[in-house]
């Protein structure tokens, strides 16, 4: 059963009813459900379908595009010596075929380039100069390789430049679609124990299919990532292997943001990482940003210059935290509830869970029609001046002049607001009105699971946040 994705739903329906021909590209991170969702949605109205093999020579390509081709009714043909020859034996099935819209699923793209292969002009010619000029082909395409699909595809500068009908960027589930998602499965989780998932997790589908009905959170935890040959032991590796035709550079990067709980500008990383200064590495930072691992986010009051990059990715944060020197222990998550380093983990990774919940928390506020901006916000001590240092990740700058000031705090029980937190909110708020010149009433916004229990230190929150509002 497809889980939430309405709108790339309506996408593809309204593709497939144009009366005239589309041409459809779906990218996004692995993992994260593209070849599903066409599937769910179009399978039995496939035409054709075929999906490139990962490592083959174009000799391997070609060969399983045939059995392809006659898997779907083409026979008696001659082998193909080249891609130019291959997209003619699938015109002459779309020719043969009956249906009225010819629906053509290419999948795995980037697998069917191989080195020294025609196959971008082979594309280009089969739709520029063929299903384009017809009304009834609906071709769409997709691929793991998001730099491959971003490169070749969708900012291509030759052949296929401008000439897609819809772009779809498949993001990452919800809390509520991953609640729905464990429903459909009638695996029992409270909306404590899925907000924790998600937070190692993150909202990709596949990950969420290894939960197993009748365990535990901490059980499957460790099944999933802590027992010997555990399913996504090596899940990173595959991750940007299968992203990234070279993907050194893109883990030094992520490795690099990984340590910065706050972010870098490109500056920055390009010291920390002793790359070279240019466009190249300016176009694995949007590679990274398109596979939702990195988010890209400005600061209030700064140019887009000083723009902040910030590891976004929970899989990967885990990762970094617990699996790159991955623990003997084949019950470690079990036996780590509640210890300091798991319990500073979680401050973090909530943080992200909100950022990535932005939407739904602009619900919560009641501003989602109110026309407002998404910063963070830091600045250093400066004792000569009274500035005493502080860092805010998420301010709501609206435009009925209120920002809303976002305190992430993670916590199993309603959160204590102590002395301490009150004061360093009042920081906070000192040093932005000091340096961000703007006028804008601050609204302190608590965002915690279980809200925040009333006491001397609670009268400046204006908005509390609940986990129950995340999963709206």
């Amino acid at each position: 059963m497809l889980i939430g994705r309405e709108k790339e739903q309506k996408v593809l329906e309204e593709a497939y009813l144009a009366e005239e021909s589309k041409f459809v590209v779906v990218y996004g991170r692995r993992r994260v459900g593209k070849t599903y969702l066409i599937r769910e949605s179009l399978e039995k109205r496939f035409v054709f379908q075929h999906a490139g093999y990962y490592g083959g020579k174009l000799s391997d390509e070609l060969f399983e595009f045939c059995a392809s081709l006659r898997e779907y009714g083409l026979h008696d043909f001659s082998r193909p010596k080249n891609w130019l020859e291959a997209f003619e034996l699938l015109k002459e099935l779309i020719r043969n075929s009956s249906k009225k819209r010819k629906v053509i699923f290419l999948d795995e793209l980037s697998w069917m380039d191989t080195k020294g292969s025609d196959f971008i002009m082979a594309l280009e010619g089969f739709w520029n100069n063929w299903a384009s000029a017809r009304k009834d082909v609906f071709l769409i395409v997709c691929g793991s390789a998001t730099s491959w699909m971003l490169n070749k595809i969708i900012h291509n500068k030759g052949g296929l430049y401008n000439r897609l009908s819809y772009r779809i960027h498949l993001q990452p589930f919800t809390l509520k679609e991953c609640e729905r998602y464990l429903i459909s499965r009638n695996i029992i989780l409270n909306r404590h124990q899925i907000l924790e998932c998600y937070m190692i997790m993150g909202g990709i589908p596949y990950y969420w299919s290894f939960l197993e009905k009748g365990l535990s959170l901490s059980q499957n935890i460790d099944r999933i990532f802590f027992a010997k040959d555990a399913p996504l032991e090596q899940e990173f590796d595959y991750l940007h292997a299968a992203l990234f035709a070279k993907p050194d550079l893109y883990i030094k990067i992520v490795s690099t943001l990984g340590r910065k709980k706050a972010g870098m500008t490109r500056e920055e990383l390009l010291k920390e990482t002793n790359c070279a200064d240019s466009g190249n590495f300016s176009k694995r930072l949007e590679e990274l940003e398109s596979c939702s691992i990195i988010r890209k986010y400005s600061q209030f009051g700064t140019k887009e210059r000083n723009a902040i990059y910030q590891l976004i990715d929970n899989f990967s944060l885990f990762y970094y935290k617990f699996l790159k020197e991955k623990p003997t222990d084949e019950h470690f998550w079990s036996n780590q509830v509640n210890t300091p380093v798991v319990n500073t983990w979680c401050g973090l990774a909530f943080e992200r869970v909100c950022l990535e919940h932005v939407s739904q928390i602009k619900q919560a506020l009641g501003i989602s029609g109110v026309l407002s901006e998404t910063y963070s916000w830091f600045c250093k001590e400066d004792q000569a001046n009274g500035i005493q240092g502080s860092q805010i990740d998420l301010l709501i700058v609206r435009k009925d002049q209120v920002i809303n000031l976002c305190e992430m705090k993670f916590s199993s029980k309603k959160y204590a607001v102590t002395e301490k937190i009150d004061n360093e909110i009042s920081k906070k708020i000192s040093d932005f009105k000091a340096l961000a010149n703007s006028r804008y009433a601050i609204h302190v916004t608590f965002i915690s699971p279980y809200g925040v229990t009333d006491n001397s230190y609670t009268g400046n929150i204006q908005n509390i946040i609940t986990a129950d509002d995340l999963f709206s």
